[in-house]
């Protein structure tokens, strides 16, 4: 594995994303990594491929970027060419990139890997659980969103145009994205961690809407 390349990677994203909202920050990217490495050592995979992916994935996401979904790929394309990467290597993780992410709409990747496998899960764990919790909350600060409105229901048939200009509370957010996580797991390892960070948050809306109703 080039740990150069490695290296090289971690330093640019921290330094693209050293201004970025809390929930799509440096530490996001090195909890996915985290989360992508420990998948990976129950999966045959190219684990240069996974890393670099993993670091990568959202090195400009689409939300801050005024719905732009080319960029991200792009901006990775010329880091990796800078760093002289292999072109096996680069095709890989752009189309790792093109493909991780939830967008609503019952969107259908097109682009298939174990590799891709791994590196979605870990993306996909860090939206679910006490810290898929935080960060859900601080995004929708970020966006000056209600909390929770009994009047607003979720919408679970939103097309992936009306998913990303969505400005419902919050807590319609767990409806629409957090709980159906769970069953869009590729690996056996990425379930299993989803089983208990799901429960978890099952527990807090059981909490959220108790205390909102003045129970406890």
């Amino acid at each position: 594995m080039n740990s150069e390349l490695i290296n090289n990677t971690i330093q640019f994203v921290q330094l693209e994303l050293k201004d970025a909202e809390g929930g799509h920050d440096w530490f996001h990217i090195e909890r996915v990594w985290r989360n992508a490495k420990l998948i990976a050592k129950s999966e045959d995979v190219d684990i240069e491929i996974v890393e670099i992916a993993a670091l990568l994935h959202d090195i400009a996401d689409s939300k801050f970027n005024n719905g732009d979904e080319k960029i991200g790929p792009k901006k990775a394309l010329n880091f990796l060419i800078d760093q002289d990467a292999d072109y096996r290597v680069i095709d890989h993780v752009l189309a790792i990139i093109e493909n991780v992410s939830f967008k609503g709409g019952n969107e259908v990747r097109t682009f298939n890997s174990t590799e891709l496998d791994v590196v979605q899960d870990a993306d996909r764990l860090d939206a679910i659980g006490a810290i898929g919790i935080a960060r859900t909350f601080n995004y929708g600060g970020f966006k000056n969103r209600a909390i929770y409105d009994p009047e607003i229901k979720p919408d679970l048939n939103m097309t992936k145009e009306q998913y990303k200009s969505s400005t419902a509370p919050t807590v319609n957010h767990f409806y629409e994205k957090l709980l159906l996580l769970k069953d869009t797991m590729n690996t056996a390892t990425g379930k299993k961690i989803a089983e208990n960070r799901h429960q978890f948050m099952e527990q807090y809306l059981e909490q959220f809407y108790n205390e909102w109703q003045g129970l406890n």
